[in-house]
């Protein structure tokens, strides 16, 4: 069963922040966990100097709405293509790209088909997607994006869910207590992942930290998840159950019953997925379905000269037929699993 119900987004994330704990309740506690909060970003690093930039096209709000990417020599690039995997190889962090700032609700993604993939918004049925909200969770519940230089290879049947990968880079979902922004380049620690079996294909999600975020140096496997952020794998996987069912679809499945595989497991699954991203954006011809244009890939047939790469970047198109965002997008959907 499927019961609606409007609430404003403020309200709703209001409710969301109580039921995962955000919110204390008394002021005894405001002060305590502002305190702790306080100490914990003194103890961490500043932020270091952004390596990448973004850059808009077109109309927010209409299917012409595009974000490219720069690096710090003001070069234009792919995200999927250009963007290093690995920030620290030694230390196994890696670069994630953000396309969904923890609670919104648009369904926005590197675009596979389009040159240097740019981050675009999803279509369905001619109009622009957004997430539902499935009660008590508003939008995504954490900062969720991909890993550049990781391809979910569909030839592929992956031994551990008997199911083919789901032609995607590998998605991210990054718990720490920032809302991040669309674009933003993380560099993350990663602590495990769950599998999603999405229409019969494997579409790991990967479980991550930002380095930076004041809890990253005490969790460090998918068993601190539980202990520094309870009730948020549950949640997790809940989220993922049931998200599409207010769109008519059935509940998604997991591997393993949705118990997390631990971070060694999940870092395997990432060199994996690297590999088949190599193969991808050295093979001739490119892919029907991927983009394999960039600029950094030198034994790679795709790879373009800086200026032609700015050249798609100057005639992206400006403008578009914006669409109205309905305020049934903050809809709550109550929903009933079987």
């Amino acid at each position: 069963m499927l019961a609606k119900i409007t609430r404003s987004s403020f309200y709703a994330s209001r409710a969301v922040a109580r039921l995962s704990g955000s919110i204390p309740t008394s002021s005894a506690a405001v002060a305590s966990n502002c305190r702790y909060i306080q100490i914990e970003r003194k103890r961490t690093k500043p932020h270091e100097m952004a390596l990448y930039e973004t850059v808009e096209k077109g109309a927010k709000n209409s299917p012409s709405y595009s974000l490219y990417f720069k690096n710090k020599c003001g070069n234009v690039i792919s995200p999927m293509h250009d963007i290093p995997l690995y920030a620290n190889e030694q230390n196994t962090i890696y670069n994630m790209v953000v396309e969904v700032p923890r609670w919104t609700n648009a369904k926005m993604e590197i675009s596979l088909k389009t040159p240097l993939n740019p981050i675009k918004q999803d279509i369905k049925k001619g109009k622009l997607r957004f997430v539902a909200n499935c009660f008590p969770h508003k939008g995504y519940i954490w900062n969720y994006g991909a890993l550049p230089q990781t391809w979910e290879n569909p030839d592929h049947i992956e031994p551990s869910t008997g199911c083919k990968g789901d032609n995607d880079p590998i998605d991210v979902i990054e718990i720490g207590y920032r809302v991040a922004k669309r674009g933003d380049v993380l560099k993350v620690k990663v602590l495990g992942t769950i599998a999603l079996i999405d229409e019969g294909e494997t579409d790991w999600k990967i479980i991550a930290i930002d380095v930076n975020d004041p809890l990253a140096s005490k969790v460090n496997d998918i068993s601190d998840v539980d202990q520094y952020f309870p009730g948020l794998l549950r949640a997790t996987v809940e989220w993922f159950k049931i998200y599409k069912i207010p769109d008519g679809k059935p509940e998604n499945q997991f591997a393993f019953n949705g118990d997390a595989k631990n971070a060694d497991f999940a870092n395997t699954i990432i060199a994996e997925t690297h590999k088949f991203w190599q193969n991808l954006v050295h093979q001739s011809p490119a892919s029907g379905s991927i983009s394999t244009t960039n600029i950094t890939n030198r034994n790679s047939e795709h790879v373009i000269a800086k200026e032609e790469a700015e050249k798609i970047l100057s005639e992206a198109p400006e403008g578009g037929q914006v669409e109205e965002v309905s305020d049934t997008v903050d809809t709550w959907h109550f929903i009933h699993l079987k």
